[in-house]
């Protein structure tokens, strides 16, 4: 299992040192994201788009890094079509860059009705047209994902149209694809909790994954509902790990949510685990 963090935890527009900081602090992997390249997230075209490519992929050669994902979030259920056209289009863009330095896995977000904020609940999530918008959109972002022989890995969320490993799974088995994978999350899984419901709501939440589970992050949350470091909050670590491993999982487990100056305590806390 590869110990990771997000690549954006560290300042700066160049992959190199963005990579050797990652290195540093403990980190044998990250997820990364184009802005570390000195690019939008979600570029709809990049200048010189070899050259960006090269680039990162010697960055990650040369520092020792692998890179494991790249983000490619998107409101694939926004309630605008021509939002969710762009956010395909930026998507292309994702995806064409991961082909090339050798990704092979690009993260998405399911969306919210929400209409400026991809991460916030809207009481309309839960009507049928979101998922089927959310639905035609995956469907065409697992076209692009077969052409540049990429997986998209969904991140259940609570504020999502995918709130739960049970959704994503029911997803994954409507789109039909293998090419559709779960980020496992537990601090998504729930919101308020005290330590044994959060033990539960995990547990709870392995059985469905298992299998098609692509990458596990560390985030935390405390007991009010607030996100926390890992290890600072109310999500039992050791038995999530004992409980992914028993699935057969053997991916990276990516931090993130935490400060630069946190990321070498978080390396050798989860390193504890891990071992």
């Amino acid at each position: 299992m590869q110990l990771g963090i997000f690549a954006k935890t560290f300042a700066g527009n160049d992959p190199r040192p963005v990579l050797r900081s990652a290195k540093a602090a403990g980190y044998d992997a990250v997820q990364f994201n184009l802005a570390c390249a000195g690019l939008a997230s979600l570029p709809d075209e990049i200048e010189d788009e070899d050259a960006v490519i090269a680039r990162i992929a010697a960055a990650g050669r040369d520092e020792g890094v692998a890179l494991v994902a790249l983000s490619g979030t998107y409101n694939m259920a926004h309630p605008d079509p021509v939002k969710r056209r762009a956010g395909l289009t930026g998507l292309e863009t994702v995806l064409r860059v991961a082909a090339g330095v050798g990704i092979g896995l690009v993260t998405l977000c399911t969306g919210t009705r929400h209409p400026t904020d991809q991460w916030a609940r809207h009481p309309h999530n839960n009507d049928p047209s979101a998922w089927a918008d959310m639905a035609v959109e995956m469907s065409l972002a697992l076209d692009l994902a077969e052409r540049y022989k990429v997986e998209l890995g969904i991140e259940p969320e609570q504020a999502n149209i995918v709130q739960s490993t049970q959704d994503a799974r029911r997803l994954i088995d409507d789109m039909g694809s293998s090419r559709l994978r779960i980020v496992f999350d537990p601090a998504n899984l729930f919101e308020r909790a005290d330590s044994d419901s959060a033990r539960d709501m995990v547990a709870r939440s392995v059985g469905p994954a298992a299998g098609v589970i692509a990458m596990v992050h560390a985030k935390d949350r405390h007991a009010d509902g607030r996100f926390a470091t890992a290890g600072q909050g109310i999500v039992d670590f050791v038995d999530l790990l004992a409980r992914i491993r028993a699935t057969g999982f053997d991916g990276p487990l990516v931090t993130h949510g935490l400060e630069a100056s946190e990321a070498p305590a978080v390396a050798r806390f989860l390193r504890g685990i891990m071992s």
